[in-house]
């Protein structure tokens, strides 16, 4: 069942037959987190996420996905607002609504990766990594450029 919410002109929907997959596969694959990354790959990332749309109107503005077992722990990825519509709150609203959302609450742990948005986190209680010598990671850098290069 999807939520939704509503402020003046905009909505936000987990409704997934609501997201411009085109619009939410230009962005990412042209953002510095997921640069060339298929179409395919983003429609398998949102298949097994709780998506989050903004829209004014019927056009999509906005996303975000988390990754969850909805018991424990949550992963906040693809978070993006369209530049023509950055400055009105909805990046702060989007996440306000992310954090706030019944199916998520009670988890022990919260993270995300960014490299310009700390200031937008800290506002609904994202911290920077209070023990990082816990933390590990496995990356493989340019994944989607280099399969293109591979092939």
């Amino acid at each position: 069942m999807a939520d939704e919410w509503r402020r003046a002109d905009y909505l936000i929907s987990t409704n997934n037959d609501l997201l411009d997959i085109s619009m939410i596969h230009e962005f990412l694959a042209n953002s510095y987190w997921a640069t060339g990354i298929p179409r395919d790959i983003v429609q398998r990332s949102i298949e097994n996420s709780l998506a989050f749309g903004v829209y004014k109107g019927p056009q999509q503005i906005g996303f975000a996905r988390v990754i969850t077992d909805y018991a424990t722990y949550a992963y906040l990825g693809d978070v993006f607002v369209l530049e023509a519509f950055r400055g009105h709150g909805l990046g702060l609203w989007l996440m306000e609504i992310i954090v706030s959302h019944p199916r998520l609450q009670g988890l022990r742990r919260w993270s995300l990766l960014t490299k310009d948005a700390h200031r937008l986190y800290e506002r609904v209680g994202f911290t920077p990594i209070a023990a990082p010598d816990r933390y590990m990671e496995k990356t493989v850098p340019n994944i989607y450029t280099r399969k293109k290069t591979l092939t």
